[in-house]
């Protein structure tokens, strides 16, 4: 058994949950700062992020996702934004990311798992949508990561929340 400050879990006790949504994009970018730009596919590394991209290395922000429902409110506003505006890794559909809790564990495709460690961030300066509408999503609806199991994710792959319970 791992610690729990860690976050870590017993693979038998999780099983998935009824819900499942589905990647609509992947996003890297090559320095920080910078609005990332969709990819065919990403690889991501255990313990180190998204390969290749400027956030990736050790700590409690390995990944980013944020769901398109919560993009398209933005998009109601007015602004033509694409996947990886807001600076995020992956974009999702149908999962409902913004009631996660920390320590969630996300299954992507067959094989990733990412771990919930940080929801919402602090900007430290203020980006050009906040420029142009008065306010970000990122800081309110950004999901954080850290990579459990890596491997590729791409377009298409299912995404689903484990929960906490007894072998099926």
């Amino acid at each position: 058994m791992c610690k729990a400050k860690r976050g870590m879990y017993r693979r038998v006790g999780l099983r998935t949950q009824k819900e499942a949504g589905a990647v609509l994009a992947v996003c890297t970018s090559r320095k920080k700062g910078t609005v990332k730009h969709r990819v065919a596919a990403i690889l991501l590394r255990k313990d180190h992020g998204v390969f290749g991209d400027a956030h990736a290395g050790p700590g409690d922000r390995q990944v980013s996702l944020l769901e398109d429902e919560k993009i398209e409110l933005m998009r109601q506003k007015g602004l033509a934004l694409k996947p990886g505006a807001f600076g995020e890794n992956v974009v999702t559909s149908g999962i409902g990311l913004s009631s996660v809790k920390l320590g969630t564990v996300i299954r992507i495709g067959k094989r990733v798992e990412l771990q919930v460690t940080v929801i919402g961030k602090e900007c430290h300066t203020r980006c050009a949508i906040f420029y142009r509408t008065g306010e970000c999503i990122m800081p309110v609806f950004g999901v954080f990561t850290r990579v459990l199991r890596g491997g590729a994710v791409r377009k298409g792959d299912r995404v689903a929340l484990l929960v906490r319970g007894t072998r099926a």
